[in-house]
């Protein structure tokens, strides 16, 4: 008797497991499900979601290993779940290696919403605000400087190959208070987790548990954190002087002690969130615009008489960085440049697939039935090339953004999970190409001049967790 008991149980359970669900999910009204498994492993994951969209609508669920997920691949969709619904799509699924990379859901990015994490993210943007408003502009208009001064900035405007302008491995901007093999080891580190977490062999422990048995693998930012030193051994300079971002959350945590819901420990995931967020995807950016202008000539062209026409002829090296001569503030006064980037961002957005959200409670979408719980992944890439809001979306046509009432690419994404890096991210990338553009013209270097023709580097994505280039050389005459 008690075998048939325990028998009899055991299917009890596997009905109140699988088939209390199914009963309930067959009296909604679901999105369509896309046939298949394992689609998380299709190479050129946000194209082939695109390709889905193009056959199955905007909205569909996908199987993410024996997971249901609901992919969303129109502007239209995402902006209803995130602005329209965000409190109901504001959660973060915390899975296994997000949880290692997080140290638990402690940092921003991918840390549950709640009360505490408002509050993170409420003295994350307060200390954001404080580095623009007292160092990032001059800073990075210097470094540029700089780094045009390096690579060739005399005569006024050389040609020049993209690869030295838009650092990748072993190239980087100068250093200036920090030693340059502090910077190499942190640009090595981050270059290094990218990928890893991108790789199969880790997405594929949220899939099959029973691969994770040999324990935690120590990697990921968590990992870093663990080793790096705490916050609270770096203190704040000369008895409370706020030298960066980082010393102001400090003392905002020390001084209003009670008033926010955040720890020490915190504060170090956010600066790891920016520090990787903020290098990498910048660089892939930058890189795309290069490319695309190497490709493009007329708009260079364009480009630089839009800067000569604001600025005066692109100027001589001189010993001493130059004041801004366009402050960030008045960048519509470049209406091309704008679009440029815009029209880039939208091509090339650098996280093509937006990270997961949870829906916190039972929601709908699109005239669909979300259940509580389930996993929502906007695709931006499929959102920036659907033919039905933007007319030849495959094509480079920066003008297309030079009407003010243009719609702008959803990159940064949007509603109470957009990224706060958004606004320190534009900043550099207009600042960067100002200079870069107003001194030097972009042009291939060609192994020769009968290879001329091919020696455009290519525009095929590599889709990863960042969206990059393939790697291309340059060189400075």
């Amino acid at each position: 008797m008690l075998p048939l008991a325990l028998l009899l149980l055991g299917a009890l359970a596997a009905l109140w497991v699988w088939g209390v669900p199914l009963l309930r999910q067959s009296k909604l009204h679901l999105p369509p499900r896309v046939p298949g498994f394992l689609h998380q492993f299709r190479p050129n994951l946000p194209n082939h979601l695109l390709r889905l969209a193009q056959a199955h609508g905007p909205l569909y669920r996908i199987h993410f290993g024996n997971q249901d997920v609901v992919i969303l691949n129109s502007k239209e969709l995402i902006q209803e779940a995130m602005i329209k619904n965000w409190l109901n799509f504001a959660g973060r699924p915390l899975t296994f290696s997000s949880k290692l990379v997080s140290l638990g859901g402690k940092d921003l990015s991918l840390g549950n919403y709640s009360p505490a994490w408002k509050d993170l993210k409420k003295l994350t943007r307060s200390a954001l605000l404080f580095g623009m408003r007292n160092k990032m502009e001059p800073l990075v208009w210097q470094l540029t400087h700089q780094l045009c001064e390096v690579r060739g900035g005399s005569p006024a405007r050389p040609p020049a190959g993209p690869s030295p302008l838009v650092p990748h491995r072993g190239d980087s901007l100068p250093p200036s208070a920090t030693e340059e093999s502090t910077l190499q080891d942190l640009y090595d580190c981050i270059t290094e987790l990218v990928p890893l977490w991108a790789s199969p062999s880790i997405s594929i422990l949220d899939v099959f548990p029973f691969l994770r048995v040999r324990g935690p693998p120590r990697w990921g930012v968590g990992g870093w954190a663990r080793r790096g030193a705490r916050p609270s051994t770096w203190g704040l300079h000369a008895a409370g002087v706020v030298r960066d971002l980082m010393d102001y959350m400090l003392r905002e945590l020390r001084e209003k002690s009670g008033v926010w819901d955040v720890t020490e420990e915190n504060l170090h995931m956010v600066l790891l969130d920016l520090v990787i967020g903020g290098t990498e995807t910048t660089a892939a950016t930058l890189t795309w615009v290069v490319l695309y202008l190497l490709h493009h000539p007329e708009i260079h062209r364009r480009l630089q008489e839009e800067l000569d026409q604001e600025l005066g002829p692109g100027r001589v090296s001189g010993s001493d960085p130059p004041a801004s001569p366009l402050p960030y503030k008045d960048r519509e006064r470049l209406p091309l440049l704008n679009a440029t980037i815009s029209e880039v961002l939208r091509l090339r957005p650098v996280v093509a697939l937006g990270l997961p959200h949870r829906t916190l409670k039972d929601s709908s979408l699109g005239g669909f039935d979300i259940p509580g719980d389930t996993i929502v992944i906007p695709n931006l890439y499929g959102a920036h090339h659907d033919a039905a809001v933007w007319d030849q979306p495959f094509a480079f046509r920066p003008d297309r953004f030079l009407n003010p009432k243009s719609q702008q690419p959803l990159t940064f994404g949007c509603g109470a999970r957009v990224c706060l890096g958004e606004i320190p991210a534009r900043l550099e990338i207009f600042l960067i190409l100002t200079q870069l553009l107003h001194r030097f013209t972009f042009s291939p270097v060609p192994p020769s001049a009968a290879a001329a023709a091919a020696a455009l580097p290519s525009l095929v994505p590599d889709f990863g967790i960042l969206v990059k280039a393939q790697p291309f050389r340059g060189e400075v005459p």
